[in-house]
């Protein structure tokens, strides 16, 4: 049997069609050279490897052979500014980035009006015309100088350098919005140069044969406590010590952040001034496969130490900022530590993000009472979503303490060091993306914050302290994402608001049974990705939020609004 098959295998090898001798194996694959072919090569027994062309290195070979021309604005193909090949030595790579950020915003929330500064003569009604606008160009230039082969392990040695330059202009229909002078226009026209990050990230060394390492990073860098921007995610002036274990299954952050001021206008760092006295020591564990596969545990402390109790700080518009105008109106000291679980993964076909934190501290100035006060609140986040086809429906929910007794000892209101919670819609929000003044109740205090969640009635997120004499909130809600075609994404969400307790609201209104329902908040957002990159992005969004009774209790106008809104249209290119 085996000797058929040795004769059957012969034959079929013999019947074969003869392969032409200049017929590739390979079609379009680039062939050989052939002895003779350059000069340097001549018949004299001599391999064609001891005579061939010099090649000066393994990123240049495909130009070399005429496969490719490089181009220093085409980021595609092979690019020495974009990092594709070393721009000196065998392994110093320079990488280029520019990101144009454009965002026009229509949007409306109530307005403060007074005999003194109202445009209408007639109008002598508490909150005036709620209308706004506002555009914002950021153009993100980054430089990165980077010793080491990336492919493979972690660099060596990398350089950075962003610096961000900002034109905004924001138009509204009541006076001392913009401006603390009543004179001045109802239009602003302003621009900043911030730098964003500009740090030094040293390799001190692998500790395994996968390339587990310890690294140090210096300088203005960015950096997230959580995963979805919950309590601290900002771009700041620190040190790092980071790196991982166990193929990457460990990973660690050890950190000290010293606060930058930022600008007003803008809300990028301000390098020109002093920093502030606030800062932020902070040490995270991260666990992947724990509790169980595909989900990603994480163990953090952070600890925020302020001691702004004797600065006065006025932004640029006018309006002071710290001390907040709110309660005693002083300045305060105050120590913060965060104990916090984050999970981020999935369990089987469910998906699950969930943040905790508890913070306990003291406050040396009580704005109600001018005494010390304990710290003691908590946050709570979850997000589960499902995934089926091209859509993803999630629900979600939070609860943040609020406090109930603003004249005790405890402070039960969580707040807060920098947030930006990627989380409910986010800026999609109508409540997250605009921030509504808390009028009548403190001068230049928002209930909420900008780009943030939490009712912390603070003057701004960027300059302003934290504040655990607050409402609280409570949120549910529900959205989905649907995958329309490969390059187009629609998404919605509704969220229901409640404050988990109104008594500091009432306290500074001085103003009974404020009802703790702030309403519903619903909202859409189309992305769409030419050519499934995202190197150019659209995204239209808008949102609407129909007052609840509390809501309408603490900003009741004669405009008879039912709704408020919010229009955002972004284009991000990138190069």
């Amino acid at each position: 049997m085996i000797r058929s098959a040795v004769i059957s295998l012969f034959i079929g090898v013999l019947a074969a069609p003869a392969l032409a001798q200049d017929e590739p194996l390979n079609p379009g694959a680039v062939a050989p050279p052939r002895l003779g072919e350059y000069p340097d090569c001549r018949d004299d027994g001599r391999e064609f490897t001891e005579c061939a062309p010099a090649v000066p290195d393994r990123w240049r070979l495909a130009e070399n052979l005429g496969l490719l021309e490089t181009k220093w604005w085409d980021p595609y193909n092979q690019n020495t500014i974009k990092g594709d090949r070393p721009i000196f030595g065998d392994d110093w790579f320079f990488v280029a980035a520019i990101v144009s950020d454009t965002v026009v915003e229509p949007r409306s929330f109530p307005l403060p009006v007074g005999i003194q500064t109202t445009t209408d003569p007639g109008d002598l009604d508490v909150f005036g015309d709620s209308d706004s606008f506002g555009f914002n160009q950021n153009l993100i230039t980054s430089f990165s100088l980077i010793k080491g082969s990336t492919a493979y392990k972690p660099q060596d040695l990398e350089f950075r350098l962003t610096p961000v330059f900002n034109y905004n202009f924001a138009r509204v229909e009541e006076r001392r919005i913009l401006y603390v002078e009543p004179s001045e226009k109802l239009t602003r026209h302003d621009g900043f140069i911030g730098l964003q990050e500009a740090f030094v990230d040293y390799h001190i060394r692998n500790v395994s044969e996968r390339y587990d390492f310890d690294s140090v990073r210096v300088g203005i860098q960015p950096f997230s406590s959580d995963f979805r921007g919950f309590l601290f995610q900002d771009n700041q002036l620190g040190v790092r010590v980071f790196g991982n274990r166990d193929n990457n299954r460990f990973q660690y952050n050890l950190a000290a952040f010293t606060r930058l001021e930022k600008d007003t206008n803008s809300g990028l760092n301000d390098v020109t001034t002093r920093p502030r006295d606030d800062y932020v020591f902070l040490a995270n564990l991260y666990r992947q496969d724990l509790p169980f596969p595909g989900m990603t545990s994480q163990a953090t402390v952070v600890y925020n130490l302020n001691r702004e109790r004797d600065d006065i700080e006025i932004d640029k518009n006018g309006f002071p900022v710290r001390p907040a105008l709110i309660g005693n109106l002083r300045g305060r000291d105050y120590d913060v530590v965060y104990l916090g679980y984050n999970a981020d993964g999935r369990i089987g076909r469910i998906n699950l993000t969930a943040s905790a934190y508890y913070a306990l501290g003291e406050d040396r100035d009580n704005i109600f009472t001018d005494q010390q006060a304990k710290i003691r609140s908590f946050f709570v986040a979850v997000e589960p979503s499902y995934d089926r086809g091209w859509a993803r429906v999630r629900l979600s929910g939070l609860f943040a303490s609020g406090d109930g007794n603003p004249y005790d000892n405890v402070e039960r209101g969580f707040d807060a060091i920098f947030e930006n919670p990627q989380f409910a819609g986010a800026d999609t929000s109508y409540w997250i993306r605009q921030g509504v003044q808390f009028l009548g109740g403190g001068r230049v205090i928002g209930v909420n914050g900008r780009n943030g969640v939490l009712p912390d009635l603070r003057s701004t997120k960027e300059q302003g302290q934290s504040n655990f004499n607050n409402p609280g909130l409570i949120l549910a809600g529900a959205g989905a994402d649907f995958d329309i075609l490969p390059e187009l994404r629609v998404s919605a969400n509704l969220n229901r608001l409640w404050f988990h307790k109104t008594d500091t609201l009432e306290a500074l209104r001085v103003q009974g049974n404020i009802d703790n329902d702030i309403g519903w908040d619903a909202s859409s957002a189309i992305i769409y990705r030419p050519n499934f990159i995202q190197n150019v992005v659209f995204r239209l969004s808008g949102a609407a939020l129909k007052p609840g009774d509390g809501f309408k209790q603490l900003f009741e106008n004669d405009e008879g609004r039912d709704l408020y809104y919010s229009v955002l249209f972004n284009v991000v290119l990138t190069y």
